[in-house]
This record gives structure tokens, C-alpha cells and sequence, in this order.
């Protein structure tokens, strides 16, 4: 095993030992480690066995758990030499709990625990009131899930908890996509309260966790800017950005988005808050409907980009951008002198300077000028380690049109 081992806090696993130099990325912490940066691997483990890392030298530099099947081959835990078991999963748990103390005492629905983040990578815990969506992303998380639960319930007193493990990524890692209730049975369609305004959210088959807990913080921004102006919600999901805007004095909301179920539970939101007058939503392809607003030559106060993420992976990031300009050079045009757009990309591959740039493409083409108000990003539940660049994906711009 890895030199530099305190014998009484020592677990039996498997070695993995990094090529010369590849030490220092994970050192400088970062816990993803690739299959090309490794050397050798002693034995043969599971998907989601815990392993121990060291360098070319035999150095230790952390623990984790290994998926010989995905690029990411292994993803750290830890950098100290330390077990990993419920204790440990229970201080790191309590540790992301104390944060959003902090950032988000009066928030009534928001993300606990966000991966990599909160040095629990596969890992995401969102709170809804009293009950908790759990995600087990990778196969090592999916293997410490039944020690997560019991910290979970005793930390936050939820009274039940709902696993949506039907995200993609899992079948990146090998595993099964699966929902179903983990703990407790509740209506899995629930009330929240953000900012004063009520929504109805679907836990069990809606995006994500069911609410994009990620732009909070952006839609309690877009309030300011609201009052009395003709708004358009493009992208509107569920109706979190519009109805915000209805309610905090919008002359008039329009709304588009393509699922049938999501554009309903939109106008039952509005009318969830007595706004199902100043609310309208198009159901349709939002890049169709902006197409036709701009051949109608239709005008707006205020614009709202809020679409899914255009790519997942670098491959396709060019036609990504092509997606993104498109939307917002139809969106500028359509704006009034004086007009607010509020734009954002949730994809972690287009970078805040590649975003910026197509930003100014689209401007150019539209042959309109914008003052930049203000560049914001993910609501502070979704922290971002500075040297950990993943953690860092949503981008949001509000501009103003001022010709």
C-alpha cells in the first residue's frame, strides 16, 4: 500500500498508482482521475469499490472509488488518510448542511449536497420543505448509498425520500436508470414557496429533481426588471422565470415551451397565484415560435433564455453555439429600445468567454447594441470550487438594449 499510512486509521483496498506527473491535478484537488492518468491497478476491482491513490513514487494522494468502465476511472474523496464510512459520510453531509445555513437559511426548497462541489462526487441532495430527491450518479456513490441514508434522515429530519437515479450519467457508469421512493411514501407532486410565489413541482418526472433549483437566485433578480413590461419567457418549463414575473407587476406574460405536461403545470402555477390572467402559454418549439415573433415583428420589454443544455460533450459544441445565437439574435430583435434580456446556457462545455462571444455575434447580426447590466451565474446552493472548473456551468447575462 501507499506509503505515509497511519496503520489505525488504514483500510484494506485496492492500489492505484498515477503515471509520473499525473499527481498533481488530483493534488491540487481535483478528485477526478482519468484512465489514461493511471499506471497500474493492483487487483481487480468492482465498479464502485473503494480504492487508494498514489503516485508514481507510491506516495499517497488520496482515497475514493474506481469504475474501470468510465473515463473517469477513479474520483477522490478524500486527500487525508482517513476511512471512509458513515462518519465520514456524515461530517461531509453535516459540512454541506452548515453551508446552506449560511447561503440559504430562508429558502424553502434548494440543493443540500451538489457532487464534486461538496467533496461528494456523484452525489446530489435537493430539499423540497420536509422531503429530500437523492441521485446516486456514479457506481461508487450507488455503492455507499445505503450508508448515505441514515445521515441524511437524522441531519435533515425529512420525512421521506424520493431517488430520481434516471439521469443519463448513469448509464455512462454502468448502471440502471431507476426511480422510486427510498425512504417514506408522499404525493411526489409538491407545493413550494420561492420568493413569496407558490409552484407546483413534480418530483417524479420532472427535469432534474423537478425544479431548476440552480436559477433561484436568477429569478429573484428578474423581479426587479418587471414590473409593467410586456414579457417573454422562452424556454418557460414549468413557468418559474414568468410567473415571477406576473407577480411582481408584468402588464402581460407569454410563455413557450414544447411538453405538453410542463406548459399545464405552467398556467396551473399561474393560476396557483391568482396570475392565470396575465399568463399565457405556447405550447411549441421555442426556436419556431421566436422565428415566427420576429417575422410578426412582435415586441417585447422583457425576454427570458432560459433553454436546456444545447451540447453534452465537446463534439458538439460548434452546432451548440450555432443553437445559442440563433435564440438570442431572434430574442434581440425582438426587444424594445430600453428592453432587458436575461440569457443563460446551462452547458458546462460553453465557457463564460465563448458564451460572451457569441453574445456580441448575435448582437451584431440583430445590428443592436446592449449595455451589459450584469453577469451572474448558479444560485449560491450550487457552489463552485475554484479549481475544480465543473462546478462551474450555468452563465447568465442581463443585458439592456439601448439601440
Amino acid at each position: 500500500m501507499c506509503q505515509v499510512r497511519s496503520a489505525m486509521k488504514s483500510q484494506e483496498m485496492i492500489r492505484v498508482t498515477l503515471h509520473k506527473g499525473r499527481e498533481r491535478r488530483p493534488l491540487a484537488g481535483h478528485p477526478w482521475i482519468y484512465q489514461g492518468e493511471i499506471q497500474r491497478i493492483e487487483g481487480d476491482p468492482a465498479p464502485g469499490e473503494l480504492v487508494e491513490v498514489c503516485d508514481a513514487r507510491g506516495r499517497f494522494v488520496g482515497r475514493g472509488y474506481i469504475n474501470p468502465r468510465s473515463q473517469i476511472a477513479v474520483r477522490l474523496l478524500t486527500w487525508q488518510d482517513e476511512a471512509i464510512d458513515e462518519l465520514f459520510l456524515r461530517r461531509r453531509i453535516q459540512a454541506a448542511i452548515d453551508l446552506r445555513k449560511r447561503w440559504v437559511a430562508d429558502a424553502e426548497a434548494y440543493r443540500v449536497v451538489f457532487g464534486e462541489a461538496d467533496l461528494l462526487p456523484g452525489l446530489i441532495v435537493d430539499r423540497y420543505g420536509e422531503v429530500l430527491v437523492v441521485q446516486f450518479l456514479t457506481a461508487g456513490m450507488e455503492a455507499l448509498s445505503g450508508t448515505l441514508l441514515n445521515p441524511l434522515v437524522d441531519l435533515l429530519q425529512t420525512r421521506g425520500i424520493y431517488a430520481r437515479n434516471d439521469a443519463p450519467a448513469r448509464e455512462l457508469e454502468g448502471l440502471e436508470r431507476t426511480s422510486g421512493f427510498l425512504r417514506g411514501q408522499f404525493d411526489t407532486l409538491l407545493q413550494i414557496s420561492e420568493g413569496g410565489v407558490r409552484f407546483w413541482v413534480d418530483i417524479a418526472s420532472g427535469q432534474k429533481t423537478g425544479w431548476f433549483l440552480d436559477q433561484r437566485e436568477n429569478r429573484l433578480r428578474l423581479r426587479s426588471f418587471a414590473e409593467g413590461r410586456e414579457v417573454l419567457d422562452a424556454f418557460c418549463y414549468t413557468g418559474g422565470f414568468g410567473v415571477h414575473a406576473a407577480a411582481a407587476g408584468a402588464r402581460s406574460v407569454v410563455g413557450i415551451e414544447l411538453s405538453k405536461e410542463a406548459a399545464a403545470l405552467a398556467m396551473r402555477n399561474a393560476e396557483l397565484n391568482g396570475l392565470g390572467e396575465i399568463v399565457r402559454v405556447v405550447e411549441g418549439n421555442a426556436f419556431d415560435e421566436l422565428r415566427s415573433m420576429d417575422r410578426e415583428r412582435r415586441q417585447f420589454d422583457l425576454v427570458v433564455l432560459d433553454p436546456p443544455a444545447f451540447t453534452k460533450g465537446k463534439e458538439a459544441l460548434e452546432s451548440a453555439i450555432r443553437g445559442y445565437k440563433e435564440i438570442n439574435l431572434r430574442a434581440m430583435k425582438l426587444l424594445r429600445e430600453g428592453g432587458i434580456l436575461i440569457t443563460c446556457s446551462c452547458s458546462y462545455h460553453l465557457p463564460v468567454e465563448l458564451f460572451r462571444e457569441m453574445l456580441v455575434e448575435a448582437a451584431a447580426d440583430a445590428h443592436r447594441r446592449f449595455r451589459v447590466i450584469e453577469l451572474r451565474t448558479q444560485a449560491q446552493d450550487h457552489p463552485i470550487l475554484l479549481h475544480v472548473r465543473e462546478t462551474h456551468y450555468l452563465k447568465c447575462a442581463i443585458l439592456e438594449a439601448v439601440s
